[in-house]
């Protein structure tokens, strides 16, 4: 179990990204580096009021504790009360374009020790995309993506990956996914440390390959008011799916993380209306009937 190397993979994948979101944008990201007083830290690389991005944020965290919080330990009770440590790379990128998606992407491991004990390890990630104006094309290629990065471990994993994310980022209270899905998983250990962390690290890799080109289709489309409205409308699904059910945003308010580089992941204008369902028959409402529906994109 070699932590060192993940932390260096996890550091230089967040340089990656942001040297070539940059690029793309044309502005730049700031770096924030911050310590946590319980132990540890990371370094937030956030832009906002960009030309490609009205907000976008990678952040690199690696914090460390005696307790693990109650949302790391929901799903394994066996662990609760032992020493950890966590880190991880995650991003969540908001363009102002309307048709040029919402993008999130997290790669993460944890460690959980007790001394006389195995140290229990394991891995998560995945990437999903939300669009407010969707094109089966960019929908399928995403998911292209998604199933490259796994196809070396294994023919099982991208469909299993694949249905987890549909059934993670559901909004249970709306009875809708918050977009189009990806790839998401939790708790693998299995079968070993070095096959976990090389899946983790494909997943990363491929995230570029993944957004990049979606990017590069719809930047340049013209938009107006309409469309920005629509986008901030939907984007307090997203809100409402980070602040109620995201493990990510839970295990990082209750460890004590730094809430600024936490809720970075949150859209700068957000609308909420009453009730409000879009005309039939129009691009908002072929959002809802064509592509916020369970499908194999591939």
């Amino acid at each position: 179990m070699d932590t060192a190397a993940v932390k260096t993979y996890l550091t230089g994948l967040q340089d990656r990204i942001v040297n070539k979101l940059a690029e793309l944008d044309g502005g730049t990201f700031i770096r924030d580096a911050w310590d946590r007083p319980q132990g540890g830290g990371g370094i937030t690389r956030l832009i906002e009021g960009g030309k490609l991005f009205e907000r976008g944020g990678v952040g690199f965290s690696h914090v460390y504790g005696d307790n693990l919080p109650p949302s790391a330990s929901a799903v394994r009770p066996e662990i609760a009360g032992r020493s950890f440590q966590a880190m991880g790379v995650s991003l969540v990128l908001h363009p102002r374009n309307p048709y040029v998606p919402t993008v999130h992407m997290n790669v993460r491991c944890f460690v959980a020790e007790k001394n006389g004990t195995d140290p229990v390890w394991w891995f998560g990630g995945g990437m999903d995309l939300t669009p407010y104006y969707g094109f089966a094309e960019d929908a399928t290629h995403f998911h292209r993506s998604c199933r490259d990065a796994l196809a070396p471990f294994g023919a099982d994993y991208h469909p299993r990956f694949k249905d987890w994310c549909d059934r993670y980022f559901h909004l249970k209270h709306r009875n809708e996914p918050r977009g189009v899905g990806g790839i998401f998983f939790d708790d693998l250990g299995t079968p070993d440390f070095a096959t976990c962390f090389a899946l983790t690290r494909s997943v990363g890799d491929h995230f570029l390959s993944a957004y990049t080109p979606i990017i590069e289709r719809r930047r340049d489309l013209p938009y107006g008011e309409r469309e920005r409205d629509f986008q901030a409308y939907r984007r307090g699904r997203y809100v409402e799916f980070n602040l109620v059910f995201d493990r990510g945003t839970l295990f990082g308010l209750q460890s004590g993380g730094r809430t600024e580089s936490i809720l970075m992941s949150l859209p700068p204008v957000v609308h909420w209306r009453y009730d409000w369902h879009p005309e039939p028959g129009t691009p908002e409402s072929r959002l809802y009937t064509d592509f916020l529906v369970a499908k194999d994109w591939l």
